[in-house]
């Protein structure tokens, strides 16, 4: 194989569509693996004219033999709307899709990055959340599918490494946004945008004050590349250390895109993190990277995209 050749997981979604785009104008080679239960081949539709993109409609739930040089494992219902929906298939993703990328990781000599999630933290008692915080997991709650699923996901890469000596990246993804997100996966930042473009009052589970840490995708997919270019296995927390209470997210919001909408307030569902902050000072030591886009920036360049969906559903009704 005379290129990289990269396959990624999930490589429909939000996330994965970025990275796809990245490597491709690196010029290597990508297949995108998914089965567009969250993602939608409109977001990959401009890579199809390119020789070096392959896209396989597949469920990784079952194995796969392929011949590539790297894993971007990526793949797993990333919103609570989505994970929940199926809370077992959730967990089957997690578990049985990582155990087989590990496998064909372990194959064809391929490097393996997982995308695992600050969820693995759950409700934290550590503030900011370092690494090497085991978490506040409820190991029963709604959606411990997703948060346990993503613990077991990590356990299975570190034993292959441990067992098997596999070429592993382990990535603790913090909350992410930008142009792709799903409009209907009920995250914060993709609930507040769609609801203030359809003149919508904002919704705010709880009070408001509890807290995120919001990063642009194109600061993410950058760590994700040092993390798989670098050497250290992770867990590497990447995400954006600047924290918001939800109501000042909403506030921004309302003020940047309809400032006569007002703020509803409805109770807050079961398990939802209080707090929510990354310590990035081992990313900042290990792979020289750090965010570089703040919100401001960051919604500017989100928020015409997601007025464009909203127009093309509008104009498909």
């Amino acid at each position: 194989m005379k290129n990289k050749v990269n396959l990624i997981t999930g490589g429909t979604g939000f996330l994965g569509s970025h990275l796809a785009e990245h490597l491709l104008e690196s010029g290597e080679e990508v297949i995108c693996l998914d089965n567009n239960f969250t993602g939608r081949k409109e977001n990959i539709k401009n890579f199809f004219c390119n020789p070096n993109f392959e896209f396989i409609r597949h469920d990784i739930t079952q194995p796969i033999h392929l011949e590539v040089n790297r894993i971007w494992h990526l793949a797993c219902p990333a919103s609570p709307i989505h994970y929940q929906s199926n809370p077992i298939k959730t967990a089957k993703t997690s578990f049985l899709g990582t155990l087989n990328m590990l496998g064909l990781a372990k194959r064809v000599g391929a490097r393996i990055l997982m995308a695992s999630t600050s969820e693995v933290y759950g409700d934290p008692k550590e503030h900011p959340q370092k690494e090497s915080y085991n978490g506040s997991v409820n190991p029963i709650g709604i959606r411990s599918c997703y948060d346990e699923g993503k613990r077991v996901a990590e356990t299975l890469c570190f034993d292959y490494k441990r067992m098997h000596n596999v070429d592993i990246r382990v990535m603790r993804i913090f909350n992410t946004y930008g142009p792709r997100m799903n409009l209907k996966d009920g995250r914060v930042v993709s609930n507040f945008i769609v609801q203030a473009l359809q003149k919508n009052n904002l919704t705010i589970y709880g009070d408001g004050s509890q807290t995120r840490s919001f990063c642009y995708v194109v600061d993410l997919i950058d760590g994700m590349i040092k993390l798989m270019n670098g050497s250290h296995n992770g867990p590497i927390n990447i995400g954006n250390p600047t924290e918001f209470t939800i109501k000042e997210l909403a506030e921004i919001v309302i003020k940047k895109i309809n400032p006569r909408l007002e703020i509803i307030y409805l109770p807050l569902p079961q398990d939802d993190p209080l707090q929510r902050k990354p310590d990035i000072t081992l990313a900042k030591k290990a792979l020289a990277w750090e965010p570089k886009i703040n919100i401001n920036e960051g919604l500017n360049r989100t928020i015409p995209w997601f007025k464009e969906e909203i127009s093309k559903e509008f104009q498909n009704k």
